[in-house]
Order: C-alpha cells, then sequence, then structure tokens
C-alpha cells in the first residue's frame, strides 16, 4: 500500500484485491514526531520558533493562501527580525523556487513561509519544526505528509496543526486533527489509514466516478 493513507487504497488491500505489507521499523535513531493542533495564537508561534532557532534548527511556516502569503512573511519578519526569511510556493517562476529551496537546504535561509508544495519530495535533516495554519482545511493524507517533513533526522520533530483563533471547525475536520494528533508514533500509519478509511469512506472501487 501506499505510504500515503489513502482510503480507496486501504480498501482494495481489505477487499483482498491487493496485497498488504507493513513495515513499522522506523530508521534507526529516529523520533516520534511531537504534534499538538489548537487554536491559532501568537504566543505559541513565537515559542515553536524561538526554541527551533535556539538549537540551530530551521522552520517550515505553511500559509496555504498565495494571495497573502507576501503578507505573512512580511509580519513574521517583522517577530523576528533576526531570522532570514523567505517565501516558496508553486506559482513563483520555476528558477526563483529551485533557488529559495536550495538556499534554505544550505541552511541560508531560516524560516520559509510556504505552501502546500512542500508536501513531498523535501527532505531538509536540520528542518526540524513545522507550523501549519488552517490545518482544518487539510486532508489527513497531505497532514501526514506536511508532518513528515520534519523529524527526519536524530533530532526531536514539532509539528503544529492550527485553527482560526474564533469560530468553530466543521466535525470531520476535528475528527482529522485529533486522529493525526493521536497517530504520532513512529510506524503508526497504518493506523492512521483506518481512521482516515472511517472518515471519508472507502470510495466507489468499481465505479465510473473514480
Amino acid at each position: 500500500m501506499s505510504a500515503t493513507p489513502i482510503p480507496r487504497t486501504l480498501n482494495f488491500a481489505l477487499s483482498y484485491l491487493h496485497d498488504i505489507s507493513l513495515m513499522t521499523s522506523a530508521p534507526k535513531e529516529r523520533l516520534p514526531i511531537v504534534t499538538f493542533h489548537g487554536r491559532y495564537s501568537q504566543t505559541i508561534i513565537q515559542t515553536a520558533i524561538h526554541r527551533e532557532h535556539k538549537r540551530g534548527g530551521q522552520i517550515y511556516y505553511l500559509h496555504n493562501n498565495v494571495s497573502t502569503i507576501t503578507r505573512k512573511k512580511e509580519s513574521l519578519s517583522d517577530l523576528f527580525p533576526f531570522l532570514r526569511i523567505d517565501i516558496a510556493h508553486a506559482q513563483q517562476p520555476k528558477q526563483q523556487l529551485d533557488r529559495t529551496m536550495r538556499q534554505f537546504y544550505s541552511h541560508q535561509i531560516d524560516l520559509i513561509v510556504c505552501s502546500t508544495i512542500i508536501e513531498s519530495g523535501i527532505d531538509v535533516s536540520n528542518a526540524n519544526t513545522i507550523i501549519i495554519e488552517r490545518a482544518d482545511k487539510l486532508g489527513l493524507a497531505q497532514l501526514h505528509q506536511l508532518r513528515g517533513r520534519v523529524g527526519r533526522s536524530n533530532h526531536q520533530g514539532y509539528a503544529y496543526l492550527l485553527t482560526p483563533e474564533f469560530g468553530e471547525i466543521t466535525a470531520d475536520a476535528k475528527k482529522r486533527l485529533e486522529a493525526i494528533t493521536q497517530c504520532n508514533k513512529l510506524g503508526s500509519s497504518f493506523e492512521l489509514a483506518m481512521q482516515d478509511l472511517e472518515i471519508r469512506g472507502a470510495g466507489n472501487i468499481l465505479g465510473t466516478e473514480q
């Protein structure tokens, strides 16, 4: 099965239409990612960023709205004038995006304000804190992949899943956030996939809509 918790793939396996194998052993010295979800709070953000910077690490700050991402970068620069901050999203020219990610990889950037473009294919062992705004708008598979961008070495990784400061979120969003927070042990992807299956349903295996 896929490393990503996809309900339809899991349903194939549970229906004996695909084989299934589980790999529950984590890489040597890998640590479970400490996962927190709660309301947006500047105090939480400042504490998380200060802690990571103090230990020489780097930070992903996920702000998945391209129209306001520059303003978010400016507000973070005002809060943390001592940090080197830049932006990464899919609407940037390819060369600019490539240059920014190379600079982040080589630790020329301390904090990167980004979209979900970092969801896969990014492996920066020195980046061990991720802050995700509007985590309630993201699917469980996305949250699982995004959390996996940190903790890719023997350093403790932290993931902060933030919801709006005011107002309610949907019942399904609450279930997703509870699931990703509870399933934070190494090798718990299968359990997470099962919860995703319960929340989203199995999908239509043979239908034309699929």
